[in-house]
């Protein structure tokens, strides 16, 4: 740990289970849990959207997706550029990208890819890294 900045449990699983295991719907239950934690701050819901746009998409939801791209751009269009840790203003980029090829799917179909999100605290990265030395136990493995 460089003793920078110690990121909640909560958030640091998020980042993890969105761009290590790429596991949407844990990320909604480890970001809803902390959204609610956290008096129901718009970035954290526009983030826990994005999550839940991916992971509509991938289960063919597309009107599901677009709808949660949709809620989630208006939420983190006006945060800034580097929010928590990470490159919010290229999440957002790439969210909007993914938003407009959705809505194009009809005419320009693609297969469903993931995002990552990019991180640019070393401190967020090291505890990110440790849940892949010891993953967390995710909720719903029975599911």
């Amino acid at each position: 740990m460089t003793g920078e900045h110690r990121y909640d449990r909560l958030y640091v699983e998020f980042v993890y289970y969105f761009n290590v295991e790429r596991d949407y719907f844990e990320c909604h239950e480890v970001m809803e849990e902390l959204w609610l934690e956290e008096g129901r701050a718009p970035l954290l819901q526009g983030l826990l959207q994005v999550a839940v746009g991916l992971y509509h998409h991938r289960n063919g939801n597309v009107s599901g997706a677009i709808k949660l791209f949709t809620a989630a751009l208006d939420k983190l269009q006006h945060a800034g550029k580097q929010e928590l840790g990470i490159d919010l203003g290229l999440l957002v980029e790439d969210s909007r990208t993914y938003l407009q090829r959705l809505e194009r799917l009809e005419r320009e179909p693609f297969d469903f890819y993931d995002l990552n999100i990019r991180i640019l605290d070393p401190a967020l990265t090291e505890q990110v890294d440790a849940l892949k030395e010891n993953p967390p136990s995710s909720g719903h493995e029975d599911a």
